[in-house]
């Protein structure tokens, strides 16, 4: 009887019609620990001595910048908070949203980067923009770039909300923010916020003598008078109904440790400084989202803050944003972990690695800085050698070798995480599950406790995103389960035959009752 031919999930078959679009990027295979099939893909540098292949190299264009572009910010009116340190204006962007995008704390400073998010109100919709606090005269490099962020969000504003401390009343610093919003020649409305008893409310009126389009006295906390805020904003801005066709979004989170370039590589993406980029470790301490679109894909890019070990966070927001980072890898399709080629693996890399692995998310890891490190024919292999080492729980990542700095080999990093999307969705027939079972799982063939014989009876595919497996077992005992090696076992025969290219596998044990 003829074997038959196996579906594989979707991913290594479409790179290999790529290869010759690159001559200098080449896949070479790894060396693995027994049993572990499929080696997943690394992109690195091959050291070339023929010399007419150098000359045919020398007159390609170097790495280019990543061809994408952000999704259309004309698709959807966007709304700008701006405001001062302090004054609540992500407590308001989380009640505006009904999440908890943006991280909240008495520290002021918390946010420095813009912030997307999506509002639907009375059957509309606008996107919604948090910056970080100003302090427009401030000459230290990270207060200057909040500044330069936030001029970049009020640009494309449709409307303004400018957030004040109704307790505190108008302050310079309120006064210099009027100015800025003012000069923008755009709507805006003053949200005075804190507002929690009818004398504040009063006071609040305060502020009418900047003569903007309105005042709204509210407590974002509560929110309390966000309705009347919502209502008003909906009819200036004239946002659209809100519709149910919205293209399928591949959430692409990009993690590490502080200072590897994780904000360089979304700004590479993006082509433009989305977000802030610092020499100073831990700039970001917030998640930022940024949409683009690639080959026809919509990507929601999350840049999340450094991961540090628990020891060298102090500061209230650092050790938010370390759990927050988690959280939003938890929300995420595919992962991106960022390695620094300079100072090499370290044992933080492989923590964070396993955050993602747990997570259950589709892993790629990303070598940045490669453009600095000086490499022989043996640099690559080194490398490759030492992160498997460490991460022998991720051998199905493939390792990319890159420059943020330069955009070389980024936009590969789309192109395998569209794989990995594709490969982690991947649903096997009813029809194939059965013919794996028949040729890998029907005779034992791994350890199993010899006081209570058991054996698998079928197999199951119990779910996507990750791709989980269900066995049904067979033993006199409720507490026998099959070796961790059988599990083992069977990884490496599905991804032999489905290959489930850059992503984990869950393999779930049930007893069925009823014996043999």
């Amino acid at each position: 009887m003829a074997k038959s031919k196996t579906k594989r999930a979707p991913g290594p078959e479409k790179r290999t019609s790529r290869r010759k679009d690159n001559s200098k990027s080449k896949r070479h295979p790894v060396a693995f620990a027994p049993g572990v099939a499929n080696p997943p893909a690394v992109m690195t540098d091959e050291v070339i001595n023929d010399p007419a292949e150098l000359d045919e190299l020398a007159n390609e264009p170097q790495a280019a910048t990543a061809s994408t572009h952000q999704h259309p910010p004309q698709t959807m009116p966007i709304v700008v908070i701006l405001g001062r340190p302090n004054v609540g204006k992500s407590t308001l962007f989380n009640k505006l949203t009904g999440t908890r995008r943006s991280i909240v704390g008495d520290e002021s400073g918390i946010t420095r980067d813009r912030i997307y998010g999506r509002v639907e109100w009375l059957t509309r919709e606008f996107r919604l923009v948090d910056t970080g606090g100003i302090i427009p005269d401030e000459k230290e490099l990270i207060p200057a770039n909040i500044l330069t962020q936030a001029r970049a969000a009020l640009d494309e504003a449709a409307l303004i909300l400018l957030v004040v401390d109704a307790r505190a009343g108008i302050t310079p610093l309120d006064e210099e923010l009027a100015e800025l919003a003012r000069s923008m020649h755009k709507p805006v409305f003053v949200a005075a916020n804190k507002v929690d008893s009818a004398k504040l409310e009063a006071d609040a009126m305060e502020f009418a003598r900047w003569g903007f389009d309105e005042v709204f006295p509210l407590a974002a906390e509560h929110g309390t008078g966000v309705a009347e805020l919502l209502d008003a904003a909906v009819e200036v801005i004239r946002a659209p109904d809100a519709t149910d066709d919205k293209l399928e979004e591949l959430t692409l989170a990009i993690v590490g440790r502080p200072n590897v370039g994780k904000s360089s590589l979304v700004n590479r993406l993006t082509g433009e400084e989305r977000v802030i980029v610092s020499a100073i470790p831990g700039t970001t301490r917030d998640a930022v989202d940024t949409e683009i679109e690639y080959a026809g894909t919509l990507f929601k890019l999350i840049d999340t803050a450094g991961i540090r070990r628990k020891g060298k966070t102090d500061l209230m927001a650092e050790k938010l944003s370390v759990v927050m980072s988690r959280r939003h890898l938890e929300r995420a399709h595919v992962a991106i972990l960022m390695i620094d080629a300079i100072e090499g693996p370290t044992a933080l890399d492989a923590t964070i690695g396993g955050y993602a692995h747990e997570a259950g998310v589709s892993l790629i890891i990303a070598v940045n800085k490669w453009d600095a490190i000086e490499k022989d024919t043996y640099t690559t292999k080194q490398y490759e050698t030492r992160i498997r080492d460490m991460m022998k729980f991720a051998s199905y990542a493939p390792i990319v070798f890159i420059s943020a700095k330069s955009g070389q080999r980024v936009t590969k990093l789309l192109e395998l995480a569209r794989q990995a999307y594709a490969a982690r969705s991947f649903r096997i027939s009813t029809s194939e599950i059965n013919r794996f079972f028949e040729r890998n799982l029907e005779q034992p063939k791994a350890t199993t406790p010899s006081r209570h014989p058991l054996r698998v009876l079928y197999i199951t595919q119990g779910g996507i995103r990750p791709p989980t497996f269900i066995l049904f077992t067979s033993s006199r005992s409720p507490k026998a389960k099959l070796h961790f090696s059988y599990e083992r076992y069977i990884e490496n025969r599905l991804r032999e035959e489905f290959d489930f290219f850059a992503t984990p596998i869950r393999i779930k044990q049930r007893r069925k009752k009823g014996g043999e």
